[in-house]
């Protein structure tokens, strides 16, 4: 059984979990025809014993011999792990799926599979697992530059994307409206922000506030 254990390699990398030896090997050649590395997995307990952060996208099935394709989802939804799931059913298990595509499952698809209909929903989980990945980068980068921040200036980040001016900002810290304005500076530079909007924004995609205040209070 191949392992996560590997170099980084620029293919896509597919896990497949499926107690088919048959139809893993099936699919283990049909991706990897097309320039993808896979990974095959007899059941769902040696898929999360090798679970890395190298997987893109993981083909599921929905019914297998001790955990469930639905108890392995749950189980990496509890561990917020960001894997777009492709669930792999047999006629009678179309209702499974369902209930796992609304607990955020990519896709389901039938056995016995359409080639290239299997192609293209794994391009387009692909696409959405890329898509995460750089959210998930571009957060981490975000929270950093935070952090790294002065007190006085976070402070001021906060209440600027609460919608305060700089008056009253100054009149909240005790501070003079132009030693607001040179921290606001300071901490535009340091988040790379371009304006106070985007300055706003990123205030709310770190969650200091939970929505972007009135147009009219993003002004000095």
């Amino acid at each position: 059984m191949t392992t996560f254990a590997h170099a980084p390699s620029a293919a896509p990398c597919i896990a497949i979990v499926d107690d088919d030896q048959a139809l893993r090997d099936s699919l283990v050649w049909l991706l990897e025809s097309v320039g993808m590395t896979t990974y095959a997995y007899a059941c769902g307990e040696s898929f999360l014993a090798a679970a890395s952060d190298d997987v893109d996208v993981v083909l599921l099935d929905v019914r297998m011999p001790g955990m469930s394709g639905l108890q392995v989802q749950q189980l990496l939804a509890d561990q917020k792990a960001m894997l777009p799931l492709i669930l792999m059913t047999g006629h009678g298990d179309v209702p499974m799926a369902v209930a796992a595509l609304k607990n955020a499952a990519f896709d389901f698809i039938e056995k016995p599979f359409n080639h290239q209909q299997l192609i293209d929903t794994v391009q387009q989980a692909l696409a959405l697992s890329h898509h995460q990945r750089d959210a998930a980068q571009q957060y981490a980068l975000l929270q950093q530059r935070y952090q790294a921040l002065r007190p006085k200036e976070q402070r001021i980040v906060l209440h600027v994307a609460e919608g305060m001016t700089s008056r009253e900002i100054a009149e909240h810290m005790q501070i003079s409206v132009k030693t607001v304005e040179v921290y606001r500076l300071r901490a535009m530079k340091a988040m790379a922000a371009a304006n106070l909007a985007q300055l706003v924004r990123q205030a709310v995609a770190l969650r200091l506030v939970p929505t972007l205040p009135p147009i009219n209070t993003l002004l000095p």
